[in-house]
């Protein structure tokens, strides 16, 4: 799976799946312009939350665990997440200042809900060392990836890094074959989603106007390629 060339991941401009910012006229556009709903960081708050629902929805997928043989539980959904995260990252510092600025807003947004989600897991009195925890392994798994994707790095070298982050439950055990093939085809599923992310436009990224690849099309050419 994920053979096929890069493309960009923007979405038409008919597309019914847009997020439109919404237009007011009147005295309403007038009282929200008075409380900045129109300001430059407004937009960017707005256009980061339509951006991490676009990677909730790709991560939340029954989908994805299905095409890459993982079992959902919290481990798994979060080392996703922080994949999806470092993906959208990496694509907005290619902005400059203004992407990292809409990559902070992003952040902000993501630590809230990994928050909600692991008091939804049960943990409460221990919850500000968790995200302390998380907050590291967040950080160390984008060291990760982004050395993994230079140019200089070894061809196996990201396969490596997913099977420690994702799949493996200590984090140095060896994949048999089969684990091995899955974390290549997602190690390919991260480069193509690189290069489509690169392909994207700025203001697709800045809005959230965008899809990641349709795992759904993926599983269906991989199948017909058998």
């Amino acid at each position: 799976m994920f053979w096929s060339k890069p493309c960009s991941l923007a979405l038409a401009l008919d597309s019914p799946l847009r997020a439109e910012e919404p237009k007011y006229e009147g005295v309403k556009h007038f009282i929200l312009k008075l409380m900045l709903f129109y300001s430059k960081q407004s937009k960017s708050i707005r256009g980061a939350n339509v951006v991490y629902r676009r990677i909730i929805s790709q991560v939340d997928k029954p989908l994805i665990y299905e095409v890459f043989n993982l079992e959902k539980t919290f481990k798994t959904t979060f080392s996703l997440l922080v994949l999806h995260m470092w993906l959208c990252l990496r694509r907005l510092k290619e902005e400059g200042k203004e992407g990292v600025e809409f990559g902070q807003y992003l952040y902000e947004i993501y630590n809230h809900d990994v928050e909600l989600r692991v008091s939804k897991a049960g943990v409460n009195l221990l919850l500000i060392r968790w995200m302390k925890d998380l907050e590291k392994i967040f950080y160390g798994n984008i060291v990760a990836y982004d050395s993994a994707i230079l140019p200089e790095a070894s061809s196996d070298e990201l396969p490596k890094v997913i099977w420690r982050n994702i799949f493996s439950d200590d984090g140095s055990s060896q994949p048999n074959d089969a684990a091995s093939r899955t974390a290549q085809a997602m190690a390919r599923y991260a480069r193509r989603e690189v290069g489509c992310l690169s392909l994207t436009d700025k203001e697709a990224m800045l809005s959230g106007n965008f899809m990641f690849t349709s795992l759904e099309t993926e599983k269906l050419n991989s199948k017909g390629r058998r």
